[in-house]
């Protein structure tokens, strides 16, 4: 009689559904996994390493190329940081700006999530769906920033400038008519807070479309019910914070439990599952997207009553004002002390840590009392996720594989910087 022996087999790094290079070296006993060895390296970028050759401020931008779909949350690490170890006390209207562009990301990361996720299961549609929301809050990124992904808007002691009272409107053009353009403006006439608002009022219809086609699909709740199932002892043993976590019943969240910046003013719940399944994690986010625009609502309410600066006047760390700096000799020269030399850190450590779209995205600093970092290290949730793969595809089909990458939510850049 032959003898049957296990095959190894390569997913990715160039598989449609591993979500950025990742390499799976998969055991297979015909189609069940016996084990799944995630390899790390083909991305690898040395952001830890180039912050220590860069002056903090140039530092700031790689943030948002870590995590590249929740790009102002990374940011947002990295600048509270920095503020425990300069002693700053932002300006109020700041936290609020900051905390209304977290939960527009924490959207932006779970829209892409849910489309591409439903994509790697079989639902074609969804993706679609996911991206005309989408669109609309890379718009509120280029009003406030100037780039719909890297915006490097949060800085140092507050954010770059305050929101723009007017929103960018479409143009008529050989592809969009008269009557087309006065469509898609309709919502643009007022200040970017009013096309906030208008998205947040419309959001939750939204996400009862994206409910409506999967919520009780057979064929979803057949591909996820059941699969990647981690006990709640389980998932605080193998590090999982977030969605993951909370999907396995664990009511962690770092905007309730260590609040940051304004959270502690906010009303907002934190989602949990119970049976720890990727159909629970999709729930989860699903009620994380609704109680995002919740938050978003309460920020923009409370932005619209308190005018204020955005920034601190310490111009040894932020920079002063463009019409000052081309009047005022001595502005003139903190601005290019301040871009060219930076500012001094006091010698120390410091970690602040923030509750991304994904889980705890946390920046570690050491200072030596220089302009640039001695050790940056950054805490990204998806490393953990990653090395829970093995333990959590054992035993399940190849096809749950593309499934419980997707419900981990990775991407590549955070993971393997």
């Amino acid at each position: 009689m032959a003898e049957i022996k296990n095959y190894t087999l390569n997913f990715g790094p160039q598989h449609p559904a591993a979500h950025g290079v990742l390499r799976l070296v998969l055991e297979l006993d015909g189609e069940v996994v016996q084990r799944a060895d995630p390899h790390i390296g083909l991305l690898h970028r040395a952001t830890e390493k180039l912050a220590e050759q860069r002056i903090y401020l140039q530092s700031l931008p790689y943030m948002d190329r870590l995590d590249y779909v929740s790009m102002m949350c990374n940011e947002h690490a990295f600048v509270l940081a920095l503020e425990k170890m300069l002693d700053v006390e932002v300006p109020l209207r700041a936290q609020y700006i900051r905390v209304m562009f977290d939960e527009i990301t924490r959207i932006l990361n779970h829209l892409l999530w849910l489309g591409a996720h439903a994509l790697d299961v079989g639902a074609m549609a969804v993706f679609l769906y996911a991206f005309r929301e989408r669109e609309e809050l890379m718009d509120c990124y280029e009003a406030v920033s100037g780039a719909r992904m890297h915006a490097a808007y949060y800085r140092p002691g507050g954010v770059y400038r305050d929101l723009p009272d007017a929103m960018p409107q479409y143009r008529a053009s050989k592809w969009k008519n008269d009557k087309t353009v006065r469509a898609l403006n309709e919502n643009r006439q007022g200040s970017l807070l009013d096309f906030i608002e208008d998205f947040t009022n419309r959001f939750p219809g939204l996400v009862d479309e994206y409910e409506t086609l999967l919520t009780d699909n057979r064929i979803w709740k057949q591909r996820l019910v059941g699969i990647g199932v981690v006990s709640p002892e389980r998932a605080l043993a193998l590090g999982f914070t977030g969605p993951m976590l909370r999907g396995s019943g664990v009511e962690w969240d770092l905007r309730k439990k260590q609040p940051y910046e304004v959270y502690d003013l906010l009303k907002f719940d934190i989602p949990v599952g119970v049976n720890g399944d990727c159909y629970d994690r999709y729930l989860v986010r699903i009620e994380e997207m609704r109680q995002s625009n919740s938050i978003i609502k309460q920020c923009i309410e409370w932005l619209r009553n308190n005018p204020g600066p955005v920034m601190i006047e310490n111009h040894k760390i932020a920079p002063p004002h463009r019409v000052g700096m081309k009047t005022n000799m001595e502005e003139l020269i903190h601005h290019f002390k301040l871009f060219t030399e930076g500012f001094h850190v006091p010698p120390g450590e410091a970690y602040a840590a923030i509750e991304h779209p994904k889980g705890e995205f946390g920046i570690y600093f050491v200072s030596d009392g220089a302009n640039k970092p001695y050790r940056m290290k950054i805490h990204a949730s998806g490393f953990a996720h990653l090395h829970a793969l093995n333990e959590m595809a054992r035993g399940h089909m190849i096809a749950d594989v593309v499934t419980l990458i997707g419900t981990q939510d990775i991407v590549f850049g955070e993971i393997d910087r």
